[in-house]
């Protein structure tokens, strides 16, 4: 029973945190530490790839009717001004590319930073300050006297290109968070809050499931016989997995209908101001420890 209401808390944890700008990276490993959860056992390792994917699939769920008009209208665009380069789902790829690459690229770099809270605190606290700022300064089209890239349909190839290549602190410093990074990015190549935010969630597809393949690769294949993580040996295992998966998929659906919603009509602030607040609690947290 104890495992199954573990599964269910952290199923929570994952679909409130992933596409919120606040690290779901983050917030499991903040909680693993302050329940004396060892997650680093491989069935846990294997439950965290699982749950992930759960978040990641309701993006398509919820995104259907326009990824699907996306689709319809390559290459040209709902208003025949495009081209197989300046697509959206181009201009997706192409970002994805920019942050794929160099991450791969970064990748001892970025296993030695992955479990440390204080890199986190410290990712969480300086990105909400950035977060905060620019919010603030580019949130609005009357803060800068300029025109704003108002929808995702309009976003351009050099914008794209800034936001993969920013995305990459995210993957080098944990705490960062991919939708704080890529809306942040956005915002200052002057895209709105809103087309910020849709291009985060699209650009959030490929990124989370080319990392979910690559673990689950690490999984089935591992290299030098050391496994990432195991699959469920036992019926009990099977359905710690199963709650996980399910939990993390209905809140995240939850939690990005909502957030759409909410960043349309009041921003990022709140979230800069909790990030802030968490890296200052982590920080001191893990000096005292």
């Amino acid at each position: 029973m104890q495992d199954y209401l573990l599964s269910l808390f952290l199923g929570i944890v994952e679909g409130l945190t992933e596409f919120l700008p606040v690290s779901s990276t983050a917030h499991l490993r903040i909680t693993e530490a302050l329940l004396h959860i060892h997650l680093d056992d491989p069935f846990w390792k294997m439950y965290s790839i699982v749950i992930q994917l759960g978040a990641i699939l309701c993006l398509p769920i919820y995104f259907r009717s326009r990824i699907a008009r996306f689709i319809s209208t390559f290459p040209r665009g709902e208003r025949q001004d495009r081209t197989a380069l300046t697509h959206p789902l181009t201009l997706v790829l192409i970002a994805f590319l920019c942050t794929a690459v160099p991450s791969l690229l970064l990748t001892k770099l970025i296993g030695k930073h992955l479990e440390s809270l204080t890199v986190m605190g410290v990712s969480l606290l300086v990105g909400g300050i950035v977060m905060w700022i620019v919010d603030a300064y580019f949130g609005s089209p009357r803060t800068v006297g300029r025109h704003m890239t108002e929808r995702m349909e309009d976003v351009s190839l050099v914008q794209a290109v800034w936001i993969g290549i920013c995305q990459v602190a995210s993957a080098v410093f944990p705490g960062t968070s991919r939708s704080m990074a890529t809306i942040a990015a956005g915002q200052v190549a002057g895209m709105s809050r809103t087309a910020a935010l849709e291009f985060s969630f699209f650009l959030s597809i490929p990124t989370m499931l080319a990392a979910t393949a690559y673990d689950l690769l690490k999984t089935f294949h591992p290299k030098h016989g050391e496994a990432l993580g195991r699959m469920p040996v036992n019926g009990q295992e099977w359905a710690v997995l199963f709650i996980g998966f399910v939990v993390s998929f209905i809140v995240a659906l939850a939690v990005v209908a909502w957030f759409m919603n909410w960043v349309r009509q009041r921003g990022f602030t709140p979230f800069a101001i909790y990030r802030i607040v968490a890296g200052i609690a982590v920080l001191v947290w893990v000096m005292r420890g």
